[in-house]
């Protein structure tokens, strides 16, 4: 039987300067710059496109001139499009990152693979998956970067993702589509296909490094499925319109000009976040259509006022402040049918917000896969088991982050499973190439 070996991590509590300003004298609360630099066309990665030619991924940074903190939270912003257009300069994500980065932060807005072989929803799904990809890699190197260079000064302890549109479905998808089997199990693609492209992590670049985000931000987003999003899952802060005729508001077709399948929009996140504990900030224009802050009209500014407000609100909350809200939350329109939803069978979704939320990375690897847990739940029991079931090894560790190296694996899918004394048990998909 071949042995797991474990590396400890040292895990190091560092006081940084963002947290002791934050929202001390007006920064992240309000705007305490005037002045934004964009730093344009930093390469983040590298993937091949939906039709095999290769493309280099690239974001536009934003920080405030004149900052010198030296750990600042980060937005990831991902624009829309239908997957099919748009970039890193559209209005509306250049508009929010200018907005925060003059309250302090730092901002990113990507850009990410487009196109589809044709618009129908099984191309759809690929190029969500895709766009999930390329956002990961971001997020990467960013904490790549904090441990190299350390050229943007980011506190990797408050990152956030947050997206419009085509840009909203990829955040929420890279935030609460964690399990290779749930995308399988809902039907939306066979399982040699998602290995085929790297799984839900790919390989957009900056392997070895953590993906991890602290809250997600869904203007005008949706899920394919609302039971992917589950207790112990990150913060929500949502905002749609009941008009919007392109992203449901509720359950409904997706249309961005042709229906292509039913997803679960704002409004049934926020009923599904309530009954699994998930904390979600929900704003809801009644009446507004999609994306009704993309604009330089008054109407459109007024929207995107509503927005960086009720968006701020939800952050400075998140990093600890006790602010009161510049745009309180209203009452969500209608009501959501939660329809019956069954967790795929690879691992055992948590109960409450206790359950064991674990992450692995890079993922797939060609040597070592770290494996880290949120949890801090004394001694952990360790399994990993090939495709066919055969148990490869198993162990214990009391330690919350570890290595599995490759050593003498062979090439495929193997399954992690790990239970900690209390009973709970998550099983996670590892690929080794």
């Amino acid at each position: 039987m071949k042995k797991i070996y474990l590396s400890i991590c040292a895990m190091l509590a560092i006081a940084t300067a963002a947290s002791a300003q934050a929202c001390n004298g007006g920064r992240y609360e309000s705007d305490v710059y005037t002045t934004v630099t964009t730093n344009s066309a930093i390469t983040y990665g590298s993937n091949l496109t939906y039709t095999g030619s290769p493309q280099t991924l690239t974001l536009d940074e934003y920080e405030a001139a004149g900052d010198t903190c030296t750990a600042r939270p980060l937005i990831i912003w991902v624009h829309g499009g239908s997957f099919l257009s748009g970039s890193s300069t559209d209005v509306d994500v250049a508009s929010l990152s200018s907005h925060f980065a003059k309250k302090g932060f730092v901002c990113a807005s990507i850009n990410y693979r487009l196109g589809m072989n044709s618009i129908d929803s099984s191309n759809a799904i690929l190029a969500v998956i895709r766009a999930v990809q390329d956002l990961k890699a971001a997020i990467r190197f960013f904490y790549k970067d904090r441990k190299t260079t350390n050229t943007y000064k980011i506190d990797t302890n408050n990152i956030f993702i947050g997206g419009s549109s085509a840009g909203a479905l990829a955040v929420d998808h890279a935030a609460y589509l964690t399990r290779d089997c749930e995308i399988v199990s809902a039907g939306y693609i066979t399982e040699p296909n998602l290995t085929a492209m790297g799984g839900l992590e790919g390989t957009s670049g900056n392997a070895g490094y953590s993906d991890k985000a602290k809250g997600c931000i869904s203007l005008c987003g949706c899920l394919g499925v609302y039971g992917w999003l589950e207790a112990g899952d990150m913060p929500l802060c949502s905002m749609h319109g009941t008009s919007d005729a392109t992203v449901p508001y509720g359950r409904g077709i997706i249309n961005p000009g042709i229906p292509l399948m039913y997803t679960d929009g704002d409004r049934m996140l926020y009923a599904q976040a309530k009954k699994v504990g998930v904390q979600n900030n929900f704003y809801t224009w009644v009446g507004a259509p999609h994306v009704p802050y993309a604009g330089t009209t008054a109407t459109e500014l007024a929207y995107m006022d509503t927005t960086v407000n009720f968006v701020r609100d939800f952050l400075i909350a998140q990093m600890g402040c006790t602010n009161p809200p510049l745009q309180p939350a209203d009452a969500p329109y209608g009501t959501a049918n939660l329809y019956s939803f069954s967790p795929c069978p690879l691992g055992i979704a948590p109960i409450d917000g206790s359950g064991l939320v674990l992450q692995a990375y890079p993922n797939p690897s060609n040597s070592k896969v770290t494996v880290e847990l949120a949890n801090d739940n004394g001694v952990y029991t360790i399994q990993l088991s090939d495709i066919s079931g055969r148990m490869i090894s198993n162990g214990a560790t009391n330690k919350s982050v570890y290595v599995i190296e490759k050593a003498g694996l062979s090439p495929g899918v193997y399954f992690l499973k790990v239970s900690d004394t209390k009973g709970m048990t998550t099983v996670k998909k590892i690929i080794f190439y």
